[in-house]
């Protein structure tokens, strides 16, 4: 208890020096919630209090919450969007046929009153006077009894009840996988408001973005019931159910009908649970003394993949500290929920049927969460690459350092699917909100895999050590003050000393495409004349390798002008010599290879398959 506390301390002196910086402020919302969980009939009443500190300049007149519970009902925007896309989650359709035809039907269209998911908000006040509230799908406009000026604060009070919907998505009831109770995104949360003003987005299934706070959650429910989610626990010497206090497991066996879990958590922006009857729960040590929680169904078939995953996640967190910097909680569970996975704060619900490689994939993945969404946390509706992105890039390093047989380029799939997506002209610019792609596929690539080469070709940029140092540095400047894109820009060039403007730009913004070719290899005397193109509109800096037929190998470094920088030689062991500037307006680029006593036999244009070039094809000559 007492590391609790002193964490909660440290992060909160933390948030204190953000918020009053002169440079760098942002909101904070302080919870303090009880709930009753009526577990036959999915129905949940809450009460709720909120102490909400404008630490902005502005004055405040109105506030908004999401609900996002109301997305789970016929016609919401959830469910219009399933329908009308072409390409939509096949979690959140079922497939029929109509003569013959094959059809696509939302499952939330035909979800009945007792399935439906629902959050209703009444008895708002603010200090003790009642407010004005209007539901608009799944925001709650809130208009202030009076503003909240700049540097104050105000507490909000609430009553909730909501319903717990068919599992559709990720929060439901009774999943395929028979968990109980997967609870996200359960209660009225506030929404965020930063230098950019209110981020009131409904909730269409996508990504999320929240206010840091201290949550101080009390859920009752039928004793029964083993939970897990978000926080600590406080009482489990009342509790049982596998928990432990001072290493010892307690089983108190328990008289009442209901039980009520009493759960803090310090400086988060977002409070998880599940429940289920027959959760076998396990508590293994993982690095920094952090107490790692893995709850599963008691089923026979899955047991001894959720054993074996354990030592993996051990070895996963450890990584993860090390790839960007220490994991700032003393917990963090993972959580049979029964629906894909989806990081929360200090924990996942994921599938726990499938494969041990399975489960270990996506607790991977998940777990990488905790440090980009639920630590630094970007504005995932607008910037999603920056947590998608950057988690995957980091999940790649660690899935290829645990794995059995190593990889020289981990991230190799994740180019080839960008270049496909490339090739159909359905890409998108990472600037489009997550809501907004017109496919789902145009989404998934732009966010994890576009996102994720962000980082691997700015290794081929500027060197893989620097984007080392870059993503430590931007995690221990960054964390808990929710960075923009122009931020890892910054710390890119800060480590480097590069100029990066053109990158994010190009990148990010557009959906310019990179094409380098070798145009011509000719011979002029004593010399080989090598003529390189820039085909597509992105620039880059060019590596050229260039093989002798006598087995040996030296390269040809092209830096771009407007980068301002020389890279180190990525492989000493070659010899490299540095070439004159490649300007972007000139679309050619001569250079010569004396022949001296050896003939080439191969040129390859970024012989570590880092540079995202749309068409690879024209990157090599040979002499056959």
């Amino acid at each position: 208890m007492r590391k609790i506390l002193l964490l909660s301390l440290i992060l909160s002196n933390t948030f204190f020096l953000f918020a009053q910086s002169a440079a760098y402020w942002q909101q904070e919302a302080d919870y303090k919630m009880e709930v009753f969980m009526d577990v036959k009939y999915f129905q949940y009443k809450g009460t709720q209090e909120l102490v909400y500190t404008n630490n902005s300049q502005d004055t405040l007149k109105k506030v908004y919450y999401h609900l996002y519970n109301n997305a789970f009902q016929p016609g919401s925007e959830m469910d219009a969007r399933a329908q009308k896309i072409k390409d939509p989650d096949a979690r959140m359709v079922k497939k029929t046929k109509v003569d013959g035809v094959e059809v696509k039907e939302s499952r939330i269209q035909n979800l009945k009153p007792n399935e439906i998911g629902y959050l209703n908000i009444s008895n708002f006040k603010q200090d003790g006077a009642e407010a004005k509230t209007k539901t608009i799908g799944t925001i709650l406009e809130v208009v202030l009894t009076k503003p909240i000026l700049p540097h104050s604060k105000t507490t909000f009070t609430l009553d909730f009840d909501g319903q717990v919907p068919v599992q559709i998505r990720r929060s439901g009831r009774n999943n395929s996988e028979g968990v109980a109770l997967s609870m996200a995104l359960w209660y009225p949360k506030i929404a965020e408001f930063d230098f950019e003003g209110w981020h009131a987005d409904p909730y269409i299934a996508r990504e999320f973005y929240g206010v840091w706070g201290n949550f101080d959650v009390k859920i009752t429910i039928d004793k029964d019931y083993t939970l897990g989610g978000t926080g600590y626990l406080q009482n489990p010497n009342e509790i049982g159910h596998g928990y432990q206090e001072n290493g010892v497991q307690i089983v108190y066996p328990k008289k009442t009908k209901n039980l009520t879990w009493h759960f803090v958590a310090p400086m988060v922006h977002d409070f998880t649970w599940a429940a289920d009857k027959e959760y076998l729960h396990d508590v293994v040590k993982g690095p920094n003394d952090v107490d790692l929680h893995f709850l599963y169904k008691n089923n026979p078939k899955i047991i001894e993949n959720w054993k074996n995953v354990q030592p993996l996640m051990v070895k996963a967190m450890d990584l993860y500290n090390k790839n960007i910097g220490n994991y700032p909680y003393k917990q963090y569970s993972f959580i049979q929920g029964g629906d894909g996975g989806m990081e929360y704060a200090m924990c996942t619900l994921i599938l726990g049927n499938g494969t041990l490689q399975g489960i270990y994939g996506t607790a991977t993945h998940e777990l990488g969460h905790s440090w980009f969404q639920h630590v630094l946390a970007s504005n995932e509706s607008k910037h999603a690459w920056m947590d998608e992105g950057f988690t995957t890039y980091v999940e790649n390093l660690v899935k290829n350092e645990m794995a059995v047989k190593k990889v020289e380029n981990p991230f190799k799939l994740n180019y080839t699917a960008y270049v496909d997506l490339v090739n159909t002209g359905k890409e998108q610019p990472q600037t489009t909100h997550s809501d907004r792609y017109d496919e789902n596929r145009s989404y998934s690539v732009s966010s994890y895999l576009k996102g994720s080469i962000f980082l691997s070709q700015l290794g081929y940029l500027i060197g893989q050590d620097k984007v080392a140092e870059t993503i430590k540095r931007y995690y221990l400047d960054f964390k808990f003050k929710h960075p923009t894109p122009n931020d890892i820009k910054r710390t890119a060039e800060r480590v480097s000393g590069a100029e990066l403007d053109w990158y994010l730009n190009e990148w990010t913004e557009t959906t310019n495409t990179i094409d380098y070719g070798i145009a011509a290899v000719k011979e002029n005397g004593e010399n080989t004349i090598v003529s390189l193109e820039r085909i597509g509109r992105m620039p880059m800096s060019i590596d050229l390798q260039v093989e002798y037929v006598d087995g040996t190998v030296e390269s040809f470094y092209i830096p771009l002008r407007m980068m301002y920088f020389e890279k180190e030689n990525p492989n000493p062991k070659i010899k490299r010599t540095v070439l004159g500037d490649w300007a972007w307006a000139n679309p050619k680029y001569e250079l010569s290879i004396p022949k001296a006593k050896n003939t080439i036999k191969k040129i390859t244009i970024d012989p570590s398959s880092l540079m995202a070039d749309a068409k690879a094809e024209n990157n090599t000559y040979e002499v056959k």
